[in-house]
């Protein structure tokens, strides 16, 4: 079996995902990791690499310098060896390799740590102190629709269907589209946007500036943090926090796990369980109806 030069073996393992269609943003976060493997394994053994000399103790000690050198958090050192499980299960499945030699490495232990969410109160006083008229109704959207922040972003007019009471995400994660109804708090909200807020411009995003026609994720999370310190909070919030309030708020009003599940758009119902959760005051409550 011919020994293939490791970085030759990552670009194949990139037109894969490219073939099969993956989003963007996971062909960058697995080229990117891979190519960190490759540069650590080059400078170990000062040249190139031929996958079948890469051996388990290499991506070991690969992962436990992003832990102790980089102080890699452990999610973020996990989510490096997934990369590698799933270049190795092409790898072998390609013919290149017979050694899944990431498969011995066992994930580090995630410890479980209480999510932020906000709840209606605090909502209404983010609401009230912020300035900027687009980004006000930007949150105002996450916290009712609980869209990630880049599927908002990227809604178009027409995405946006007032009339219907009904926004089509087209841009979900893993390319997934599915519909999210417009509760009727927000609706009248997006009316007064588009017809007295949105700009005269000839850009097809729905939330837009008049100046580039469009909003990033940076400038609105940067807004959301100014606003928690004006308003004196010790909480920090995201427009990922305003979607896992959108999904705590929903679990507290008793919607069924599935519901949320279709709403968040995600695959795995595990991942919509992690949402599911109980603050210390609810335990109380919930002990006091027995």
């Amino acid at each position: 079996m011919e020994n293939k030069l490791f970085y030759k073996c990552i670009e194949e393992f990139v037109k894969g995902l490219q073939a099969r269609n993956a989003s963007p943003e996971t062909i960058a976060g697995y080229a990117k990791d891979l190519e960190m493997v490759n540069r650590f394994l080059e400078k170990k053994y000062n040249g190139f690499v031929g996958l079948g000399d890469i051996q388990t103790r290499d991506l070991e000690e690969y992962l436990n310098m992003l832990r102790v050198e980089r102080q890699y958090q452990p999610a973020s050192v996990n989510r490096h060896l997934n990369t590698l499980r799933s270049f190795y299960k092409y790898a072998v499945k390609q013919g290149w390799t017979t050694m899944n030699t990431a498969a011995p490495i066992d994930q580090l232990k995630v410890p479980k740590k209480e999510r932020t969410f906000i709840d209606e109160t605090e909502y209404k006083q983010l609401i009230e102190v912020i300035e900027h008229p687009t980004i006000k109704v930007v949150i105002q959207f996450l916290f009712y629709t609980g869209l990630r922040i880049t599927e908002c972003l990227s809604l178009t007019l027409e995405d946006v269907n007032l009339e219907e009471s009904i926004v089509f995400v087209q841009n979900g994660k893993g390319n997934k589209q599915r519909k999210v109804p417009i509760s009727p708090k927000l609706l009248p909200l997006l009316v007064h946007y588009k017809e007295h807020i949105r700009p005269a411009t000839d850009s097809p995003f729905f939330f837009a500036l008049s100046k580039t026609g469009k909003l990033s994720d940076v400038y609105v999370n940067r807004v959301l943090h100014e606003t928690t310190k004006k308003l004196g909070w010790k909480k920090k919030v995201t427009c990922h926090v305003l979607r896992h309030s959108f999904a705590s708020n929903l679990v507290k009003n008793k919607v069924h796990i599935v519901h949320i599940q279709k709403l968040l758009g995600h695959a795995d119902l595990k991942t919509t369980s992690v949402y599911v959760h109980a603050n210390q005051e609810q335990l109380i409550e919930a002990i006091h109806t027995l």
